[in-house]
């Protein structure tokens, strides 16, 4: 199973690419992790989009070619990133490529909420018309105190945390085969 994983900031440091990163490498033997870059993805231009710029087209072809996609969105003004709206406007006109793919989020932060409320607005953003992903219900990865969690590389070192975190990729990975059929 191919999942690309999207890091919803352009931040070097990112906590939640680190925990990307940390996820490709712990289910390396269940799924196959790409992680897809979104941080230089012109922005979105409604007069290129039947012919967009070349890096466009890589990152587009690289979710449809995939069988679901994992977002790990940081939170910002109680909303995703720009850097994250704009990717999706990109996947959001002519060839849809977001379109009926399932999709799991996530998200770490140092605050208690756990980017709960980035989440619920990418959430509305991805089942709305244009875009039409289908999020997983139910099973949201909302990592607060994220300090306390991860160490500096981006390891889950918090044990609640990694075994919640390991029943819901198994419960997602069952819920893509699902949709698949």
């Amino acid at each position: 199973m191919k999942i690309a994983a999207i890091a919803g900031n352009n931040r070097k440091e990112s906590i939640n690419k680190k925990i990307i990163q940390f996820m490709k490498e712990r289910y390396k033997d269940k799924v196959d992790i790409e992680i897809v870059s979104i941080e230089n993805l012109p922005m979105y231009n409604e007069n290129h989009e039947l012919m967009p710029p070349d890096i466009v087209t890589e990152f587009k072809s690289k979710i449809a070619d995939c069988d679901g996609v994992l977002i790990a969105t940081p939170e910002y003004n109680h909303s995703i990133t720009a850097v994250l709206k704009n990717a999706l406007d990109w996947c959001s006109r002519v060839d849809r490529v977001m379109e009926n793919k399932p999709v799991m989020i996530i998200g770490a932060t140092p605050g208690i909420l756990g980017t709960v409320r980035a989440q619920e607005h990418l959430r509305q953003i991805l089942n709305s018309p244009g875009i039409s992903a289908i999020t997983m219900p139910g099973n949201e990865v909302f990592i607060g105190q994220v300090h306390e969690k991860v160490d500096e590389s981006g390891n889950i070192i918090h044990e609640p945390t990694l075994k919640f975190l390991d029943s819901i990729m198994d419960q997602f990975k069952l819920w893509v085969r699902k949709i698949k059929k």
